[in-house]
């Protein structure tokens, strides 16, 4: 990574959330010091964050763009317990590990850590995570601190040490899109285990 392309990694907000269109921050701050990116496409950062990678690039000030999301207030994820299944895809999802939860056990949020970025949702097979809005009334940098993106942004680092990853560059892609065929088979069994708790629960002649 240049040295540009660090000064645009240290404006960025460091929630990982990938709306940008790349893997990580550090995938579009290389992208943005590259000239591939522009400096309008991190939502997390709003305004303020648009005028400090102009600051640093040179690139004029303009507004988020509409296909990467809209500035908004923070958000924070929340587990609905009951309906947890203890896949674990959602731990593997987030980037800063704020998911506490062990295979086939209910997960849970450590709030302190969350940053808002959405990756849990759509993997959750049973649809129990939901959004909760963390900030009402701040958006942008004004719901977020530069103290939580230094820290959201070594967990980042620890979490990808964890998975092995700390040696792989950050792709100028988005993340990939297909599970492997043992997170598709962790799905279908987390599915049939929901759908017989379910049918338990509705029809009493079902119930062991």
């Amino acid at each position: 990574m240049n040295a540009l392309a660090r000064r645009i990694l240290d404006a960025l907000p460091q929630t990982q959330c990938t709306r940008c269109g790349y893997p990580d921050c550090a995938g579009y701050a290389e992208a943005i010091s590259a000239d591939e990116a522009g400096i309008q496409q991190c939502p997390p950062g709003g305004a303020e964050g648009v005028a400090r990678l102009s600051r640093l690039t040179g690139q004029p000030v303009r507004p988020i763009g509409p296909q990467f999301g809209i500035e908004g207030p923070r958000m924070m994820a929340v587990i609905d317990e009951a309906w947890c299944i203890g896949c674990t895809l959602c731990l593997e999802a987030c980037p800063t590990d704020a998911i506490l939860g062990i295979h086939k056990r209910m997960h849970t949020v450590i709030e302190a850590h969350c940053t808002g970025c959405e990756l849990c949702v759509p993997v959750c097979p049973v649809d129990c995570i939901s959004l909760e809005v963390a900030t009402p009334g701040k958006s942008g940098w004004q719901a977020w601190s530069q103290a939580q993106a230094d820290e959201a942004r070594i967990r980042y680092e620890a979490h990808r040490r964890r998975q092995g990853k700390d040696d792989e560059p950050s792709a100028a892609s988005p993340p990939e899109a297909a599970a492997p065929d043992r997170k598709r088979a962790i799905v279908e069994a987390a599915l049939a285990r929901a759908r017989a708790a379910a049918a338990s629960r509705t029809d009493p002649k079902a119930r062991p």
